[in-house]
């Protein structure tokens, strides 16, 4: 099983501040630098609109460029690049895409979506949210034959265009590794059947995660894929904290706003089933106390305690088949806490279960899975 890390650009309670901006850009950098350094696999990052307070990380491909500059081995994904056209027109993410292949020497993820919910979508003017199911439908197809073509052109409902010859075409051999996020059992499923790598952002623990994972695993075999290659790959993600101290890893997941955090995706994404009980924002659920915590620990909602403890968490997403765990560290740990969260896991666990250097996405596009 591979590691990789999330960030998208989390600034709670301070929706306006410039500054505060300015700081979590240059605090997310020197995360993914070491992240990199330390043996991480991947970084996902967001790509949302509009979203205050939860995220203000919406030009995802200038950020990406970017870290593929200032990295040597991680591979950087967009998680995800929205793919209806009155956001990003499908053209000009195959040229995004194809360009970010070459910068990145074959180190960028292509990872797509439908958007947040309809607050997000709602702002380029998409009202039927469930439309874009449609969308993605017809959008995700296209991208090869873009990419393959000298005189691509499409007539549909979602977008239409005259011949057009696509550049940059990516770096062959085939194309970054595609990806689509998923949040249930049937996307995981349509992912596989498609041939799609799946990035699991759900809430969930990691014993419900069994059923999609294993659906997507009996899919695959039967796979017709939307692009150049099969890519048999499920992210999961999850949340962690480590110290070399258990009590002091609680004391960091009890103290940095996790509720707050949840109650933000609530009240942006309502395509989430909402929890019963779940109050309306700008209602938030109490922060959770030290019973709480171990609570979500034995529920299996986090990683959190010493090297040990967390190596024993870890196994149990091996256990249901995940391919990769991602951890997301945009609550307001102070950064410090951050890094040393990414450089315990990595010298303490990340080895007991990662023994291939090269990345899974790398065998898919490669041909190569083992």
């Amino acid at each position: 099983m591979e590691f990789g890390i999330l960030i998208h650009g989390y600034l709670p309670k301070r929706p306006h501040d410039n500054r505060g901006e300015h700081d979590w850009i240059r605090r997310e950098i020197e995360l993914v630098q070491e992240a990199d350094r330390c043996g991480f696999k991947y970084v996902w990052l967001t790509e949302h609109h509009f979203l205050e307070e939860y995220s203000h990380l919406s030009a995802s491909e200038v950020l990406i460029a970017h870290l593929g500059a200032v990295t040597q081995q991680i591979h950087i994904g967009s998680g995800i690049f929205n793919l209806n056209p009155e956001v990003n027109h499908p053209a000009r993410v195959a040229e995004r895409v194809a360009l970010l292949d070459h910068l990145m020497n074959r180190r960028f993820e292509f990872g797509t979506g439908r958007g947040a919910g309809s607050y997000e979508v709602g702002g380029f003017g998409i009202e039927d949210t469930s439309a874009t199911k449609a969308v993605w439908d017809e959008v995700i197809w296209e991208f090869r034959k873009m990419w393959e073509s000298t005189s691509y052109s499409h007539q549909g409902q979602a977008f239409s265009m005259p011949p057009r010859n696509v550049l940059p075409k990516p770096y062959l051999p085939g194309h970054p590794p595609m990806w689509v996020a998923a949040g249930n059992v049937a996307t995981y499923e349509k992912a596989a059947r498609y041939g799609l790598g799946v990035l699991g952002f759900n809430i969930s623990n990691c014993e419900a995660m069994k059923a999609p994972v294993q659906a997507y695993k009996q899919a695959i075999t039967e796979a017709e894929p939307v692009g150049a290659f099969v890519h048999d790959n499920v992210m999961v993600a999850s949340r962690m904290f480590i110290d070399e101290s258990a009590e002091r890893a609680r004391e960091l997941a009890s103290n940095i706003g996790i509720s707050y955090l949840d109650s933000l995706i609530y009240r942006y994404h309502d395509t989430f089933a909402r929890p019963e009980g779940w109050p309306q924002w700008p209602e938030v659920v109490p922060e959770p106390n030290a019973i709480d915590i171990q609570e979500r620990i034995d529920q299996g909602f986090m990683l959190c305690g010493d090297p040990k403890q967390v190596a024993e968490q870890t196994a149990a997403y091996v256990e249901i088949g995940c391919d990769q765990l991602v951890f997301g560290l945009p609550f307001e740990l102070k950064h410090e806490d951050a890094l040393n969260c990414i450089r315990l896991y990595a010298k303490h666990v990340i080895g007991k279960f990662d023994t291939d250097p090269v990345h899974r996405s790398t065998r898919c596009r490669e041909g190569t899975l083992r």
